[in-house]
């Protein structure tokens, strides 16, 4: 555990008073809120987890003995090898709850290649865990982070690897030690990279018990409020974590329930984009060639709300953060602040902070669905990850085009919703391209992809480990040509606010720029996969997307409304069009479009059946 230290961090702390009996009272409200909303594990599942880790880091030993004698290693050199296996994020920080997935990272001496990982770590944890037991084994080497991606006795883990330039991994190796960098490829680098983040964040933290308390409220909070997830272009684990972090420096003595509080008004009132950073940069080792650091390149000034890992190198954990998602998290810092400024004066309970977000029913009356499509589940799997890691991409081109000037933000929902229907015609099958749930054959599941490891491959620049998947599920397509087709969907949405005053919109340009260069995809197949883009009002919203105790919104009619849409109706087809009518319109008939060959004017580019 961390000691007590109020001087850590880049400035002197704002308050150092210790916890009041409020404080101490809140704080065991908090505790108790958090074990109502499921936030902490079983000690028995946690023992499970720490088996399975046991168990990894034995094959790892034994892997590096297997290599060694392959390669002619004399025995001296394989008694000392070793072989040792570092966790990092949630389950590093002990902050993880049920289902959490582990990250782990294993590292072995510098004769084990990832060549050698790869070839024989998945069929060693095949061969030792019964079929019962391995529940997943996916193994993705083509990505700018390979990764091993398992389930074992019900325990999640996303394995990495890397080699160190060393003989030998002893027990007490630190990979803190930047002197360890020295040769790393750049693979390797970004896989030692999360362990050595976190460590560095539990030395920089002033009381971890008050740092892990605060932070399970805010993951919650975050997850709760849909502003979670760095493939949707939200704050992840690690950023939030840093935040915190930063929050314990400044108010060193504090419990957590002023933490929380104080983490709202502060981040709320940052200096955006002024980066936060915990500790003074770290002069760059001697590596011969050096990695960049975050500020060292022109991209870095356009960065929004700069997270800075303390690690070298130090990177910015929130780079792919949208100017609409900026708004989106700046607006629920200020709800959290009023609703933890009522707790702490006794108006409100916790339950009241981590209330679901309301996305849905109350936020927006304009949304963009992007329904995608395959007919096989593999080919889904891959073609939706690649869909979802590049989002972002439709949320800046909105921001960015001249023609959307109207818009105020659009938010990407933090899931997607993933469903299955069986279709017996071409016309049943062009309804579900368009996202209708009529020949639905099963409960739709809501998936957060941030974990997935195709999108996480996807999302950092690698697209090849998904399209490896998605040519893979092509070639082994046995759909029935002459029975029901099972078809394969993932919805994703966006909400759309507009300017005050604004009803003019036109988003068919940066639409039609996202959706082409979907389809630039090197396995993209227009038998196989599609890809719809539609707009939705919230009062058509389907109702899979609302939980229990959720109501759709109602249609408002009023007398201007009509009168609106009348004078719409009677504008020349060059001019511009309002939102009720053009650009933005989910009513049109697939097999009338597909009759005439010809896309219905009222689409404004927005849908498109045929992938």
């Amino acid at each position: 555990m961390a000691q007590n230290d109020d001087t850590r961090g880049v400035s002197a702390p704002l308050s150092t008073d210790p916890p009041t009996e409020r404080d101490l009272k809140l704080s065991g409200e908090l505790i108790q809120e958090l074990k109502a909303q499921n936030n902490f594990e079983a000690p028995e599942q946690t023992q499970k987890r720490e088996r399975v880790l046991v168990k990894l880091e034995g094959l790892l030993k034994q892997l590096v003995q297997m290599v060694g004698k392959s390669k002619g290693l004399p025995d001296e050199i394989m008694k000392e090898a070793g072989g040792r296996i570092f966790t990092y994020g949630s389950y590093r920080l002990k902050v993880f709850g049920p289902g959490s997935d582990i990250d782990a990272l294993m590292i072995a001496p510098r004769h084990v290649t990832r060549e050698d990982f790869f070839k024989h770590m998945p069929d060693m944890i095949r061969k030792t865990t019964p079929p019962d037991q391995l529940t997943e084994l996916v193994p993705v080497e083509a990505s700018s982070v390979p990764i091993i991606k398992t389930e074992i006795e019900g325990v999640a883990v996303d394995l990495i690897f890397s080699t160190l330039h060393i003989a030998s991994v002893p027990k007490d190796l630190q990979l803190t030690d930047n002197n360890l960098l020295r040769g790393l490829s750049e693979t390797d680098m970004k896989c030692v990279n999360g362990t050595r983040v976190t460590d560095r964040l539990l030395q920089l933290v002033p009381e971890t018990k008050t740092f892990r308390l605060a932070l399970r409220a805010i993951k919650l909070w975050a997850q709760r409020r849909g502003v979670y997830g760095n493939v949707y272009g939200f704050p992840g684990g690690v950023a939030y974590a840093m935040m915190v972090v930063r929050m314990c420096q400044l108010y060193p003595r504090a419990a957590a329930p002023v933490i929380v509080n104080k983490f709202f008004m502060v981040m709320g009132k940052w200096r955006w984009p002024d980066p936060v950073t915990l500790c003074k940069r770290e002069a760059a080792p001697d590596l011969g060639v050096t990695p960049p650091q975050w500020g060292e390149q022109t991209k870095d000034r356009f960065d929004l709300m700069p997270i800075i890992t303390p690690a070298f190198p130090c990177m910015n954990a929130t780079a792919g953060l949208t100017n609409s998602n900026r708004q989106v998290i700046l607006r629920e810092f200020k709800r959290g602040l009023e609703i933890t400024n009522d707790i702490h004066a006794g108006k409100k309970e916790w339950k009241a902070l981590f209330a679901r977000q309301t996305f849905f029913t109350e936020d927006y009356k304009h949304y963009l669905c992007l329904v995608t499509g395959s007919r096989t589940l593999e080919a889904q799997q891959a073609w939706s990850g690649f869909i979802s890691s590049r989002l972002r991409r439709l949320v800046s081109g909105i921001e960015m085009h001249s023609n959307t000037a109207a818009v105020k933000l659009i938010h990407p929902f933090n899931k997607g919703f993933e469903a299955v229907h069986e279709c017996k015609t071409e016309d049943e099958l062009e309804q579900v391209k368009q996202g209708s749930l009529l020949f639905q054959v099963a409960k739709t599941k809501t998936v957060d992809e941030s974990g997935d490891v195709k999108v996480a491959a996807a999302a950092q620049g690698s697209a090849d480990a998904i399209a490896q998947a998605a040519s893979d599920a092509t070639s082994n397509d046995t759909t029935k040509k002459d029975g029901p087709l099972m078809y394969h969907t993932t919805r994703y949405f966006l909400g759309i606010e507009l300017e005050p005053g604004k009803n003019e919109l036109d988003i068919s340009e940066p639409i039609t720029t996202f959706r082409n260069g979907c389809k630039q995809w090197n396995v993209f197949d227009e038998s196989i996969h599609s890809i719809t883009i539609k707009h939705v009002r919230n009062h058509m919203l389907p109702d899979d997307v609302f939980v229990d105790g959720e109501k759709r919104p109602t249609k408002k009619k009023s007398k201007k409304a009509k009168d609106a849409a009348s004078a719409a109706e009677a504008l020349p087809a060059h001019k511009k069009r309002t939102v009720a009518n053009a650009g933005l319109d989910e009513n049109q008939d697939p097999a009338k479009r597909r009759q005439s060959g010809i896309a219905d004017p009222k689409t404004n580019g927005m849908t498109n059946g045929n992938g």
